[in-house]
């Protein structure tokens, strides 16, 4: 599927995060709002939450969290006003681990003692990869980023488990090398890739078919470089088979109020000063 972003690519957060509420824009994220951090998503019913949240922080580079929602779906951290009922493109349902439905509104599906958790995307550090000159061939082509499920397990927290997903960019050794430096120093969006090179090392055998999302063009110069992606919940849900759990759909993201530049320092003065929390 190809679609285009060019209408959102310098509107504000708050203008798409209508826009979206209205169902205008129901494809993946990419590349809108330049220059703001997005977000995963991830609902579950009260009795989960804390073994779900033991569960990220034992793996903060696939799942680092920016904001936990609690009492109702708005969120004030990461951008007043926002839904992670309503703001997001589509949304996942899953059932006992089984992916049973996709919807652009989940209002009715929100409870009393629900618990949100916004989770840092990879689509935040895009931003930088391309300032360097780096390209990001899912933007170019108009699509998803492919995204697939690799043979390192993350660390066990409750009933979640499983695969770490990583997502994928083509680009050359050298672009690889810099983007490494780039994305390093920004943990908070998963940080340094995981794999260069060698998709067969981390148990990816046909990069033509992702677990997730659209495969995407690699040039014969080209390498992939894999980073852990915030889709890796998903996979630690299908295995935990919980009565309910509500998730972004891949790619499709909650865009947040806060500038990629800004996003590290705001977290970790945040996590200085727990008080403001």
């Amino acid at each position: 599927m190809t679609f285009g972003i060019t209408p959102y690519v310098h509107m504000r957060p708050v203008q798409v995060r209508q826009l979206i509420r209205e169902e205008a824009i129901t494809f993946p994220t990419a590349g809108i709002c330049q220059g703001y951090a997005q977000a995963n998503l991830v609902i579950l019913p009260p009795e989960y939450a804390d073994d779900f949240e033991m569960y990220t922080q034992k793996n903060p580079f696939p799942c680092p969290v920016l904001e936990v929602v609690k009492g109702t779906p708005q969120t004030h951290v990461m951008g007043e006003g926002g839904d992670i009922c309503t703001d997001i493109p589509k949304y996942r349902i899953y059932r006992e681990g089984v992916f049973t439905e996709e919807l652009s509104n989940v209002s009715p599906y929100w409870k009393e003692g629900y618990v949100g958790f916004l989770i840092g995307c990879s689509f935040s550090f895009e931003e930088a990869l391309m300032a360097a000159g780096i390209p990001v061939r899912h933007i170019e082509q108009g699509c998803n980023v492919p995204m697939y499920k690799t043979n390192i397990q993350t660390i066990k927290a409750g009933p979640f488990q499983g695969p770490m997903v990583c997502s994928m960019r083509p680009m050359t050794p050298c672009q690889a090398e810099a983007a490494h430096q780039i994305t390093a120093k920004m943990p908070n969006v998963h940080g340094a890739p995981v794999q260069i090179g060698d998709p067969e090392k981390i148990g990816i055998y046909n990069l033509m078919k992702p677990d997730y999302g659209d495969p995407v063009e690699i040039r014969p110069d080209e390498i992939p470089v894999f980073w852990p992606c915030g889709v890796t919940p998903q996979a630690a849900i299908e295995q935990a088979k919980l009565p309910i759990v509500i998730t972004h759909a891949p790619g499709h993201m909650f865009i947040t109020d806060i500038l990629n530049s800004e996003l590290n320092e705001f977290l970790e003065s945040r996590k200085r000063n727990p008080a403001s929390i």
